[in-house]
């Protein structure tokens, strides 16, 4: 028998988190482990500017054929202008070419076979600690993978000194992944200070950055989210660069997303493009389409970009109103912890400063769940829950 002796895999941290949570019958259960933004009803919503893209692309699409294998090159510069800002060119005086993938993964994926492909031996380089599927992503490609330090579990912050001299002594022709913001899991970000050390050791030890920008927008900002890339983009010559609307458009399902490639020259950039699209082909063939259309739509359009602005500026208040409220939910039940530093972390997630062991404590006794080293999704929390979130929380912090 071909399948007899294949073993049971173990469940993925997070997506494995979410399925127990969906069999756990009690009726108080609080999902805080998944990475997907919920409104106050818990919902995670399709944006107005989305359905009516939707709409549009309904009556004027005129074929369900193939796209290009890397996507239509309308979408990568529309890509390219969000992610790098519309006076990169002019600033950095790189080239840039872009590849639409499925999702942040996905560009991730394409980044590492390049890499094995054209950078054989090259180390790649990522924060600890850093999204659990990072290494799994790189590691499968063939990359070696190791780690250089970044967070302070005693100040809740980035340790910018242990991460520069880190990165001081990572060789020359390795690789470098740096998240741009809203650090997962810890929803510790580099400062501007920092993001400048960064670049200043990029440029002289002459490793590869490679930058995953998954939550563009759900920082501070657009224009804001950029600014360590930038900072890293005026130094050095070369990057990759993975991004994503499954967040700031809400496009989870339709995987949408894009891999750049930032060169010396245009000719350069052209032949990295032309290898990525030699791994894309024998992966899967061409990209989906329907997501993508909508994603540029939205941005091309005056109107509809207008209001996503809206609604993205929406999303990312509700996630700093959340860090907010738990912070003072926190202080009114329990003076064990001091829970302020949540409030100066960015995006959707927080590294709460839970042991494993207060995580298992409100996964078993009270049904709500988070992954292993107290990473919780900020934007999970929701108005009926927060109470028993906190009175459940300061509890844990007695075992």
């Amino acid at each position: 028998m071909f399948f007899s002796g294949i073993e049971q895999a173990p469940a993925d941290p997070i997506l494995g988190l979410t399925e127990a949570f969906r069999k756990d019958p009690r009726p108080d259960k609080v999902n805080l482990g998944v990475g997907v933004f919920m409104d106050e009803k818990g919902t995670t919503p399709v944006l107005e500017c989305v359905k009516r893209a939707e709409r549009l692309l309904w009556e004027t699409e005129k074929t369900k054929g193939y796209t290009p294998i890397s996507g239509p090159a309308e979408y990568g510069d529309v890509v390219a202008r969000l992610v790098f800002g519309p006076d990169f060119h002019g600033l950095a005086m790189n080239s840039v070419a872009a590849a639409q993938s499925p999702g942040g993964t996905g560009a991730l994926r394409i980044g590492a076979e390049f890499l094995k492909a054209f950078r054989q031996g090259g180390t790649v380089w990522m924060p600890d600690p850093t999204w659990d599927n990072h290494k799994n992503v790189f590691g499968a490609a063939g990359c070696p993978v190791r780690t250089y330090s970044y967070y302070n579990p005693s100040t809740r912050g980035v340790d910018v000194e242990a991460m520069c001299a880190a990165l001081e002594k990572i060789p020359a022709g390795d690789v470098v992944l740096l998240h741009v913001c809203c650090h997962n899991p810890t929803g510790a970000d580099i400062d501007a200070a920092g993001w400048a050390r960064v670049a200043e050791i990029a440029a002289r030890a002459g490793w590869l950055p490679f930058f995953d920008f998954a939550y563009q927008g759900f920082g501070d900002g657009l224009e804001e989210d950029r600014a360590g890339l930038l900072a890293v983009l005026q130094k050095v010559p070369e990057a990759l660069v993975a991004s994503s609307f499954s967040k700031n458009m809400g496009l989870y399902g339709e995987r949408v997303g894009a891999l750049m490639v930032v060169a010396e020259s245009a000719k350069a950039a052209n032949a990295a493009l032309s290898q990525i699209k030699r791994i894309i082909r024998v992966i899967y063939s061409n990209p989906p389409k329907h997501g993508a259309a909508l994603a540029r739509m939205v941005l091309e359009d005056a109107d509809l970009r207008a209001l996503w602005l809206q609604e993205l500026e929406s999303m990312r208040q509700r996630i700093a109103g959340n860090r907010q409220l738990l912070v003072h939910g926190l202080a009114r039940r329990s003076s064990e912890m001091d829970f302020s530093f949540i409030v100066r972390q960015k995006g959707m997630f927080s590294f709460s400063g839970l042991s494993d062991a207060q995580v298992d404590f409100l996964r078993e006794q009270k049904a709500i769940y988070m992954v292993k080293g107290g990473r919780i999704n900020v934007a999970g929390l929701l108005p009926e829950s927060l109470g028993y979130v906190c009175d459940s929380i300061a509890e844990s912090l007695k075992i």
